[in-house]
């Protein structure tokens, strides 16, 4: 008995969850295990070391162990709590979306050093996903108003669930349809997206959590990945006030031909920017 209930001590629990994530394949699993243990007892990581002896309840446990369950099979942890954190704001998230990432918080980086004083008084979010940038952009720019739009029904649902919970709706609307669309009869200061971008042939090496889990219709970006993102900056200039900015998230390596696409589209002034990892990931352009 004294076997059984050290076993369930909290700090066992967790080394063997680790243990098993790991031999899954998980990249982070220490982490992992101390994330999913954390969301079911309702307390933060520190905790789970000041409490290192406690035992679980059958409860607790069971929960437990079926995250880990889902996790081992790669399903996003993100997914599994229903939450992300971005920007410095906790959204909402499921199978609905893209889990966001912090490469595409490089976006807002460029759009705040656009803007360094005030704000663009309108912007639009072409894709929205879970609304992360939309969000974002709305606490950042509190004078401003936006558009968020997505193709996706069940994604835009998502988006306008956490722009009321944070606070953002009377500010930022949701517009269902394709890419610039929604926008017809209006331009903006700003236009940010985050397309899918990704080469069709090349979603089957991705990881499982991607492949597997994230929908593909926000991955998948045609042969070349810029099937979207090319019908996005032709279409930009006419959205876009004079003077208006277009700022993109583009794949790895593909920055170059993303630039070559605004200036054919006679936008200009154009702007790099790389993520934490030295890579090319934003594209900014100016409607002249």
């Amino acid at each position: 008995m004294a076997q059984a209930s050290d076993d369930h001590r909290l700090i066992s629990v967790l080394q063997k969850a680790e243990g098993f994530l790991g031999a899954r394949g998980c990249a982070t699993p220490r982490l992992d295990a101390q994330v999913l243990l954390a969301h079911v007892l309702g307390c933060d990581r520190v905790r789970l070391y000041v409490d290192h002896d406690k035992p679980l309840g059958p409860v607790e446990l069971g929960r437990y162990r079926e995250l880990i369950r889902r996790r081992a099979q790669r399903e996003p942890v993100a997914y599994l709590i229903g939450e992300k954190e971005f920007w410095s704001l906790t959204l909402k998230v499921d199978r609905r979306v893209l889990v966001p990432r912090p490469d595409t918080e490089t976006v807002l980086e460029e759009a705040r050093a656009l803007w360094p004083a005030g704000g663009p008084a309108t912007f639009a979010d072409v894709g929205t996903g879970s609304g992360c940038l939309a969000c974002a952009l709305a606490s950042m720019f509190p004078a401003a108003r936006g558009v968020a739009t997505d193709r996706s029904a069940d994604a835009l649902a998502l988006a306008a669930e956490n722009l009321a919970r944070l606070g953002f709706a009377e500010r930022v609307e949701t517009r269902l349809g394709d890419l610039l669309a929604p926008l017809a009869g209006g331009r903006q200061e700003l236009l940010v997206s985050n397309p899918p971008y990704v080469r069709s042939a090349e979603i089957a090496a991705l990881e499982p959590e991607i492949r597997l889990f994230e929908p593909r219709l926000a991955l998948d970006g045609g042969a070349d990945g810029l099937s979207l993102v090319r019908a996005l900056v032709q279409a930009a200039p006419e959205h876009l006030v004079p003077g208006g900015w277009l700022v993109l998230e583009v794949g790895d390596g593909a920055a170059e031909a993303v630039a070559g696409l605004c200036v054919a589209a006679g936008l200009g002034e154009l702007h790099t920017r790389r993520d934490l990892a030295g890579l090319e990931r934003v594209v900014a352009a100016r409607r002249c």
